[in-house]
């Protein structure tokens, strides 16, 4: 040790003696000096100045049957009287969802995140929110989308008594009330108005489910006809993990295609977040296929066994990015019931989830001509609710289904949905077919090559969307809503797409319902995914829109994994190189193409990170597949006149 370091040393010491001594510092062995508390300008109990407000706010804590309790909040206009009850259900923070703007007056507070705010506040209803079992300030335990009671679920609880409790208490504890309830939500919080109609409250005077969770296998949130919706392990993991959502989704990429390709397979990337630790995560991986556990939870089946007491208005998006199988299922279901025909309205419009509270003149570069979610709010919502919620209110002058058809961009008034084919005309009547030399045509394929071939590699993956992808989100300038009306182009370049047009339509052709793939195809693998896509290719100059030139809008499309051919709970390997029939539905549309307007069908193999990879060799979990399994296969698309490809289109009269 130096000399200046020794000395350096000895002044810091003497310095620390001088300060002590003086009363600077306290002595380290002496007794600490006891201060007193400086006054809090906090207050033990505030209470806001609201005499102002219009409306009257009471959090409470309402018992359930089983003893559990779960916050609520009720907001009431003040002055009302014999006023009508709007309740929502919701994982998502009942507190925060109507304090996220604070205000004086219910539509403002409200605007932002309720269910059709301006209609519920303008028309004087009680909005009263509440967080579901298990989440932010209730009480009890948390399941996703908890199954009703039965064989999934031996409690004697689940959403549908939860919400008839809820109602049973709002209506006896809150005076203002003339004793009717609507339930009403989107996506999680649709799924709840679906819960409510089992063994529904006699409170309950309608149920509007807006895009709703329903089958979460076949088509909604988590897999679609097998593929798992990877880019959804997000919500999984912060829906799950705690609570209050505290613990969010994390990435050391800005591209999702890499973080995903990094880890390979879902299930690799769910051990490598600790997601083992989820209940939920943990049965999706027990239960790739489409078994008894997932059947048995469907909603649209659970409603199919029960009475219709209710009115229902079911409001389903045309391009849903999230739930778009949920609301067109359950009305499949539920419709057959309706022998008034007046009991459920379907709505169909052109908007993304949840888009029909927002603002709805377009959809990414998709214009409408007009404000479509204002429309269905102030000409179809309003005059719904305030017909079963409003004293002596007339009845609403509904059709039956009020669907949007773009293309030529106007509301229709249809007595049933779908228009076309209501008795059933074979599949072939109105047959697309796949043609040698890349082209679509309405004649079955007479001769000329007897297949078109391409190399699906899980090591390059077809990429959903153009890169970077971005992760699922609305906020931040994030465009996951409009990833369904994105321009096809960046796919109908590549080597491992088909893609097959038509000539340009000499007159309209209006399709109302659901396009059904009839695909022959073979691979050199033991399993496959084939994504079929059905697009509007507009003339290759629009006066009106210059940017929509050559624009390749997609109306339907959808995946299939191959190795449930055979049967959705029965996984099976494929026979390798040889021509297979696989037949699967896409959403469902309501459009017409246009004069001067190309059909463009194109087919691929992969739909990533959106959706898990195929391995493209048979395994029996694709979540647990190895790096080893991810092979190279060779993909056939057969238009042969006995191997003939098509798509049914449920074609209508304009």
């Amino acid at each position: 040790m130096t000399s200046r370091r020794i000395a350096a040393r000895l002044n810091t010491a003497l310095l620390a003696f001088l300060l002590a001594a003086a009363g600077a510092v306290p002595a380290m062995d002496a007794p600490q000096a006891k201060y007193p508390d400086y006054p809090s300008e906090t207050p033990a109990s505030f209470k806001p100045a609201t005499a102002s407000f219009d409306y009257v706010e009471r959090d409470v804590m309402i018992p359930m049957r089983d003893g559990v309790k779960l916050n609520t909040v009720i907001l009431i206009p003040k002055g009302a009287k014999h006023a009508g009850i709007v309740l929502t259900r919701t994982p998502y923070d009942a507190h925060q969802l109507t304090h996220n703007f604070m205000s004086g007056h219910l539509e403002p507070l409200l605007q932002g995140y309720d269910n059709a705010a301006d209609v519920i506040a303008e028309d004087g209803y009680i909005r009263v929110i509440q967080d579901i079992r298990g989440k932010y300030g209730s009480e009890g335990d948390y399941v996703m989308n908890r199954p009703v009671h039965g064989p999934l679920n031996p409690t004697p609880v689940d959403d549908a008594t939860d919400t008839y409790d809820t109602i049973d208490w709002l209506v006896k504890h809150i005076p203002e009330s003339n004793g009717r309830v609507a339930t009403i939500g989107i996506s999680y919080d649709g799924f709840e108005p679906l819960m409510s109609l089992v063994h529904p409250h006699p409170a309950l005077k309608a149920a509007v489910p807006m895009n709703p969770m329903v089958d979460g296998w076949m088509g909604d949130d988590w897999f679609h006809h097998g593929a798992f919706r990877e880019q959804n392990m997000s919500y999984i993991y912060e829906q799950e993990a705690s609570r209050d959502n505290k613990y969010k989704w994390w990435t050391d990429y800005h591209d999702e295609y890499d973080l995903f390709m990094h880890y390979g397979s879902a299930g690799a990337l769910g051990e490598a977040y600790g997601m083992q630790q989820l209940g939920f995560w943990n049965k999706i991986l027990a239960h790739p296929a489409y078994d008894a556990f997932w059947q048995q939870q469907a909603v649209d089946k659970v409603l199919a066994a029960q009475p219709l007491t209710v009115p229902v208005m079911l409001v389903h998006s045309l391009w849903d990015q999230e739930d778009i199988y949920g609301a067109l299922a359950v009305y499949r279901a539920i419709k057959p019931k309706d022998t008034s025909g007046d009991m459920v309205k379907l709505v169909i419009g052109p908007w993304h989830h949840g888009q029909e509270i927002e603002e709805g003149s377009s959809l990414g570069a998709i214009r409408f001509g007009s404000d479509t979610a204002k429309y269905f709010r102030e000409h179809i919502l309003r005059p719904f609710l305030a017909q079963y919620l409003k004293d002596g209110a007339p009845k609403a002058n509904l059709a039956p289904v009020t669907a949007f058809q773009t293309g030529t961009d106007r509301w229709q008034r249809l007595d049933r949905w779908p228009l076309a084919c209501a008795s059933g005309c074979p599949d072939k009547d109105r047959a697309l077919y796949l043609e040698p030399g890349m082209r679509l045509g309405f004649d079955a394929p007479a001769g000329g090559s007897a297949y078109d071939e391409y190399v699906s590699d899980p090591a390059h993956p077809v990429p959903f969307r153009a890169r970077p992808i971005q992760p699922i989100g609305y906020d931040n300038g994030l465009t996951w809503s409009e990833w369904l009306v994105d321009d096809q182009r960046e796919a109908s370049g590549r080597t491992d797409v088909l893609t097959y047009e038509t000539a340009p339509l000499d007159k309209p052709l209006a399709i109302t319902g659901v396009p059904v793939v009839h695909l022959v195809a073979s691979t050199s693998g033991t399993d496959s995914d084939w994504v079929v896509k059905l697009i509007d290719v507009y003339p290759d100059q629009v006066a009106e829109q210059p940017d929509m030139g050559g624009y390749q809008l997609a109306v339907a499309m959808d995946i299939f994994r191959g190795r449930y051919r055979n049967g959705w709970d029965k996984p099976e390997p494929l026979a390798s190189n040889q021509p297979l029939a696989y037949r699967f539905d896409l959403p469902a549309t309501n459009h017409v193409f246009l004069p001067g307007h190309r059909i463009m069908v194109q087919v691929q193999s992969s739909w990533f990170p959106l959706y898990d990879r195929n391995p493209q060799t048979f395994v029996p979990s694709i979540f647990e597949a190895r790096p080893s399994d991810y092979v190279k296969a060779e993909q056939r698309i057969y238009h042969s006149p006995g191997e003939a490809s098509y798509i049914a289109l449920p074609v209508a009269a304009n």
